[in-house]
């Protein structure tokens, strides 16, 4: 080894070797952190819920009202979620594998919803399909209601949750290339067989994390779905405004003890995104070595 590489390479190691105080420093920072502004609130989410015991914590639970949320709450993930599957596909696809005029546009608009407040988002419904809105009136004469019912929630909350599942799938895409694709054609592959049978079963595990955090934030959001909801109990609230009302009532055990699941919800996102992460980053070691 030359002087000048073996002064380079001693250079490099001075530069990034620190001591063991400092490595133990920082280890304990970010164990603090973490302590203090993940795992204590955890903690007292399921201390306060079971403050007076099980039977009052299932009590709450069974409450009609919070029943109600909790079922609405699942209804508008379950079409919200899937809404948001085909687009992200779709989107992911095109922008991955296509050359067209407007791609960086299209690119610009799904990241949209995470540069505009929730509640904005909310707000904009309202002036679309509000009662002083150009579609307001024609809609109330036909009978189809938006706001303040279940399709003015599945709006909100695709509107809010639409970036994941195709921010999840574009690089993961554009890293494969399209080269499978290609060979799939030229062996005389349809279009549709080509996604089904090569394209799919390359981004299953991209497309299951993205589907993941997509109904973790679906279930979990407030601003959006609060301005819409027009938070008539037992019909248009969902767990999250239902946490709300709870608290705001002084009702401190039902309030923790419907956050406890919405706290569950986070934690069983947790395990399935850590497992999903290391399934998914061997795809990409693979699909790289390929």
């Amino acid at each position: 080894m030359s002087p000048d590489l073996a002064a380079n390479s001693q250079h490099v190691r001075a530069a990034t070797s620190e001591s063991r105080f400092a490595r133990l420093s920082l280890i304990v920072a970010a164990l603090a952190f973490v302590g203090l502004f993940l795992l204590l609130p955890l903690a007292a989410v399921f201390t306060e819920a079971l403050r007076k015991g099980p039977a009052e914590f299932f009590a709450a639970l069974g409450d009609a009202e919070t029943f109600s949320a909790i079922r609405l709450t699942l209804i508008v993930a379950a079409i919200a979620v899937p809404l948001n599957l085909v687009f992200g596909v779709a989107a992911a696809w095109a922008i991955a594998k296509f050359e067209f005029k407007g791609k960086a546009f299209l690119t610009t608009l799904i990241d949209l919803p995470f540069s505009v407040s929730p509640v904005i988002s909310g707000l904009v419904f309202v002036l679309l399909f509000g009662s002083h809105s150009l579609v307001g009136p024609w809609l109330q004469s036909h009978g189809i209601q938006i706001l303040f019912a279940v399709p003015g929630l599945v709006l909100a909350t695709v509107f809010v949750t639409f970036p994941f599942v195709a921010r999840e799938l574009i690089p993961l895409m554009q890293e494969q290339g399209t080269s499978d694709e290609e060979a799939a054609l030229s062996l005389g592959a349809s279009g549709w067989q080509t996604f089904w049978h090569v394209t799919l079963p390359n981004i299953k595990w991209g497309l299951l994390y993205g589907v993941l955090l997509c109904n973790a934030r679906a279930m979990g959001e407030f601003g959006a779905v609060s301005v819409v909801s027009g938070h008539i109990r037992g019909q248009t609230n969902t767990m999250p405004l239902q946490v709300e009302i709870l608290y705001n009532e002084y009702n401190f055990v039902a309030a923790f003890a419907v956050a406890t699941l919405l706290a569950l919800l986070a934690l069983v996102t947790l395990v399935l995104k850590t497992a999903l992460e290391l399934r998914y980053s061997a795809e990409i070691a693979a699909s790289r070595r390929h």
